[in-house]
């Protein structure tokens, strides 16, 4: 159906997967607004690490480029903010970065600013799972 290439002994990667989904569902249970768990650089970190890897053994690297699509964006707007602040000599191209705080100053929620993010990367997965067809 999806075309996915087979990959050797990559099968222990669907119980890790689905043992980080539901962990990350759980956790999102209590992160709801007003959060009651944080999970910070401590958790954010490995987690992108696991994806990453799992991105690299199943060789989905351009999917999870195209799926991680508003954290792609968030760290561009952070890069692209230093680099003009530097080459302008001191001028701003957002008014903070990440760019999810650039919209927080200009006046949105921060529920509107998160449901909106939502969207995006449910749109960006589409987008990913879109591209297992083009091959």
């Amino acid at each position: 159906m999806f075309h996915l290439p087979f990959v050797p002994r990559s099968a222990e990667l669907t119980v890790l997967c689905a043992a980080v989904a539901g962990a990350c569902l759980g956790f999102l249970w209590y992160n709801c607004l007003p959060a009651q768990v944080f999970m910070g650089d401590t958790g954010s970190l490995p987690l992108g690490g696991l994806i990453g890897y799992i991105a690299v053994v199943t060789r989905q690297e351009l999917m999870l480029f195209i799926a991680g699509g508003v954290f792609v964006v968030e760290a561009l707007s952070v890069i692209l903010q230093i680099l003009y602040f530097r080459f302008t000599g001191g001028r701003r191209l957002f008014r903070c970065a990440p760019i999810h705080h650039h919209f927080h100053l200009l006046g949105w929620a921060e529920a509107k600013v998160v449901v909106r993010f939502w969207l995006l990367g449910v749109v960006c997965a589409a987008l990913a799972l879109a591209t297992l067809k083009l091959r």
